[in-house]
């Protein structure tokens, strides 16, 4: 018996339950998902845990089986008798496209429905570029990637990494329409053009939430109930996790701590101001000119461009001015963090960012700080580390982002009878409103310059 069969007939079934959606698909989405998230991997632990019969499961299972999203042919550990049929979640039944925007790099890859991240690729962008050319290019990308890890099942979404904060939406939720996120982009369809030229719905968040949920699933977070995850560059952010979910606030908002005011030195500012990577950049231009660090100094007298980069690897080899300008900063973090760190009491702080990975002074600053100003009990068992993921975690955060969407109990009981999300009545009334002002093709433009990767 086929899905299909089980959403036409409308003939009762043993004790009089027809077998139609509304039945259907409660249970259907409650056995799928405690499958997909491991709570359950055998017959008999999902009737214990869904607490249906044993009929129903068998019955839901042949109807999942059926739209190919779990896998029974593998055989479990015998305890004692006969070895039980494993129940799978079929991760590879369809690919998620995901990309990271940053100021200064694009960043391209393919996921399976897990959220798993099976290949990437990152290159050097300007995001203040002409957004349409940015918009062919991350085009391009996407499908140079499919080609090159062709998904059998085709893709079911495409979930994007962006710096600034994106609104909150209700849970599973596609983006119908570009948000203001990137003043840059502001009145071009981003999100529309996407829709249109995949066919699939589109989510999006920030940065540091899919690089905080990059970590928690993927980096040194496995298991933690609960972090700060701090991203350290022009603008400092905080990602929450409580409970062992990702706290975006009312309005998508939380962990917008570069706001904050700080005093340095008889300044009074924003913590992005004073000890973001402009700070460090232009304390460090400073110092190469005053005479301060001979280092920076020798750097700006070859034609070199002084950075933060530049000043974070001076300091890391011992340049005294570097030192201090890496050390305020990290003190500055510290003491937000350290505020934060009292309020929520994590188990774990990861530091991530340009400036963090090319040295250990501001790491060594800001746990100087969090530790020094912080209650006993919070700071016991408190861990603060770097990030070891770089630049993959905001790819695999946005994997993860596009699959909690994709089977999120509201969103999935509308798809999962037809077997995908694009069957979903939401989604296909949005296809048909793009495909009604679908806009008239492009003019030619010259080449931007860039080749495919090879």
């Amino acid at each position: 018996m086929t899905a299909q069969d089980l959403t036409e007939s409308p003939r009762p079934r043993g004790k009089g339950r027809p077998r139609t959606v509304e039945t259907a698909a409660p249970s259907l989405v409650e056995l799928l998902n405690l499958v997909r998230t491991g709570a359950a991997n055998t017959r008999q632990e999902l009737e214990r845990q869904s607490e249906f019969g044993r009929a129903v499961v068998a019955d839901r299972l042949t109807m999942l089986g059926d739209l190919g999203l779990v896998d029974e042919s593998e055989l479990g550990t015998a305890t004692g008798g006969r070895a039980p049929r494993l129940v799978r979640f079929a991760a590879r039944r369809a690919a998620i496209l995901v990309a990271t925007l940053d100021q200064t790099a694009i960043g391209v890859g393919v996921a399976d429905l897990s959220g798993k991240l099976l290949t990437e690729h990152h290159e050097a962008a300007d995001l203040t570029a002409p957004p349409a050319e940015l918009a062919d290019r991350l085009t391009a990308l996407f499908r140079w990637s499919m080609e090159r890890h062709a998904p059998q099942g085709g893709i079911w979404g495409i979930s994007l990494s962006v710096p600034g904060a994106v609104q909150g939406a209700t849970e599973g939720d596609f983006l119908t329409a570009t948000p203001p996120v990137l003043p840059a982009w502001e009145g071009f369809p981003l999100v529309e053009t996407l829709t249109r030229d995949f066919g699939v719905p589109v989510w999006m968040r920030s940065s540091v939430e899919t690089m905080t949920m990059g970590e928690l699933h993927a980096g040194a977070a496995i298991g933690t109930r609960s972090m700060l995850f701090l991203k350290v560059g022009r603008r400092i952010g905080a990602g929450i996790v409580c409970d062992g979910q990702l706290y975006r606030g009312a309005h998508g908002a939380a962990g917008l701590i570069g706001s904050l005011p700080v005093t340095s030195g008889g300044r009074s500012g924003p913590l992005d101001a004073l000890a973001g990577s402009d700070m460090i950049q232009r304390e460090g231009l400073s110092a190469a000119q005053d005479g301060r660090s001979p280092m920076l100094a020798d750097i700006q007298r070859r034609g070199g461009e002084i950075t933060a980069i530049e000043v974070s690897q001076a300091a890391q080899i011992g340049d005294p001015a570097s030192v201090a300008i890496l050390t305020e900063s990290g003190h500055l973090i510290g003491q937000v963090v350290a505020t934060l760190a009292n309020a929520l009491n994590p188990e774990l702080i990861v530091l991530s960012g340009s400036i963090v990975q090319t040295n250990d002074i501001l790491l060594a600053a800001v746990r100087e700080a969090v530790y020094g100003a912080s209650h006993p009990f919070v700071t016991r068992d408190l861990r603060i580390i770097r990030s070891q993921m770089g630049s993959s975690a905001g790819l695999v955060g946005a994997a993860r982002v596009a699959s909690e969407q994709l089977f999120a109990p509201s969103f999935l009981k509308e798809w999962v009878m037809q077997g995908s999300p694009l069957a979903h009545p939401a989604f296909a009334a949005l296809q048909d409103r793009l495909s009604q002002t679908a806009p008239p093709p492009p003019p030619p433009r010259a080449g931007t310059g860039q080749e495919l990767p090879r």
